[in-house]
């Protein structure tokens, strides 16, 4: 199978294989990009093997175009440089061995052979031969390209060996068949489960960075699914394993919550491509388990779910190692998913809707979007009539913006002039009696403008300073 038509539209081609000729060196593309060429999908990286000197091969085609920053890795045989608008990296023959308590290898130089074999899984170990006397033909020793075919994900050898030298290929595996929306060999399957206790040797942020790619797949529920069935998630995210699971009480069961928590993370997949608002539907009835609650003639109960599964979050973040200028936003969606639905009465005050607004914030359209994708139910005429009562939300929030021209609310009166008319330095009690007047506007008792903030500080300032002096 020849490929020269496809590999010749790549501009640094020509120029790597004529220096690959004029010094007898072999040198192929390699590895994932093979497997997208192949899938016809855009890729910005271009990987290069080289047999024999990586480093000054790499030197020298730099030359020939200009470029003057390579950045080299002499341990591993590894040189960098852009061009255009692509990463280019070439990497010298090798074949690694590995110290059990370690992922990083042992590096020596070896053969074309060696250096295939030594790769994560058949769709990534096909290479393209870019000398003149068979440019463009795909070499490919472990049946990749069936692979590629078939949509299944492979290891070129026993995945007990290759996940026994890096752990971090069990994720891997997961993430390219989210990615791909591929299926996993038997053999990776098995492997995974009876090696998943070698991850622990992998550091928390390797784990974390597979993971959020297989959450940002087109289909999360793939890899997530996966890590459960292999045991996983047990490992890498305990609280998402532990949603699984029915209990049967008399006439009353309830759905598994990880099958529905799969179904709510793709629904929202379609929707947005936010990493963040996808592991919110991920962890958004994460309390589920420590809140369940049988109740007679009612049946099960999680009350309060909501707000111990914000809590947990700092946890969660902590342990994972996950940005914590993401936990704000996370907690705030996890703590109010329920509120939506209960706004959608007829009779709700603009009140209510006032302080969806307040708690929301600018992440409102987002706790909606969250709210729309959690409706699971198989009835048609059930997701039609929630999904027109989260339209029937929005269509009072704005409303009630548009009569109060409400963005983030604050008391028209500031604490400034609080102060100086209740004789006040800066204190908690300041505070209080500035938050009794946004509740005042809030609850809809004075209007949202100065005059009537004003006439209510005037009216209520005597009540706190008597608290006040009373202490």
């Amino acid at each position: 199978m020849n490929f020269s038509e496809e590999i010749n539209k790549i501009p640094i081609i020509k120029i790597i294989s004529s220096f690959a000729d004029e010094s007898k060196t072999e040198v192929f593309m390699v590895g994932g990009v093979v497997r997208d060429l192949i899938l016809k999908r855009e890729r910005s990286d271009l990987d290069f093997l080289v047999i024999g000197n990586s480093l000054e091969f790499a030197e020298n085609v730099a030359k020939q175009l200009g470029i003057k920053k390579v950045s080299k890795f002499k341990n591993f045989g590894t040189a960098h440089f852009r061009y255009e608008n692509f990463d280019v990296e070439f990497v010298g023959a090798r074949k690694e061995s590995y110290n059990r308590n370690s992922r990083k290898p042992i590096v020596e130089d070896g053969t074309f052979e060696d250096d295939i074999k030594r790769r994560d899984f058949t769709i990534n170990a096909m290479a393209i031969s870019l000398n003149k006397n068979n440019f463009g033909e795909l070499i490919d020793l472990f049946n990749g390209y069936e692979d590629l075919q078939s949509k299944l994900i492979r290891t070129p050898l026993d995945p007990f060996h290759t996940f026994d030298d890096d752990p971090l290929r069990i994720m891997r595996a997961f993430r390219f068949a989210s990615q791909l929306e591929f299926n996993v060999d038997d053999s990776i399957m098995n492997a995974a489960r009876q090696m998943k206790e070698r991850l622990r040797i992998v550091s928390q942020e390797r784990i974390t960075d597979e993971f959020l790619k297989i959450l940002s797949s087109p289909k999360p529920s793939i890899g997530l699914k996966l890590l459960y069935d292999a045991e996983v998630l047990e490992i890498i995210f305990p609280e998402i394993h532990n949603l699984a699971g029915v209990d049967q009480r008399q006439d009353y069961h309830h759905k598994d919550v990880f099958l529905h928590t799969l179904i709510v993370v793709d629904n929202i997949s379609k929707a947005t491509e936010n990493v963040w608002l996808r592991f919110a539907a991920l962890v958004h009835d994460i309390a589920k388990p420590q809140t369940k609650k049988f109740v007679e003639g009612i049946g099960w109960t999680f009350h309060g779910h909501e707000e111990l599964g914000a809590r947990m979050m700092k946890n969660i973040f902590h342990r994972m190692k996950l940005p914590m200028n993401k936990l704000e936003y996370v907690e705030k969606l996890v703590r109010l998913h329920l509120r939506p639905i209960a706004l959608a009465k007829e009779e709700v005050t603009d009140s209510a809707i006032r302080r969806l607004i307040v708690q929301a914030g600018e992440d409102l359209q987002d706790l909606i979007t969250l709210c729309r994708a959690d409706i699971t139910s198989k009835n048609p005429q059930k997701v039609e009539m929630y999904l027109a009562n989260y339209d029937a939300v929005m269509k009072k929030v704005l409303e009630v913006q548009e009569k109060d021209k409400l963005r983030a609310f604050q008391s028209p009166v500031s604490g400034d002039e609080i102060m100086r008319i209740c004789n006040l330095k800066p204190s908690k009690k300041v505070g209080e009696i500035k938050k009794a007047i946004e509740d005042a506007i809030l609850d809809g008792v004075i209007e949202n403008n100065y005059e009537a903030a004003m006439s209510y500080l005037l009216k209520i300032k005597d009540k706190f300073l008597k608290s006040e002096d009373s202490k």
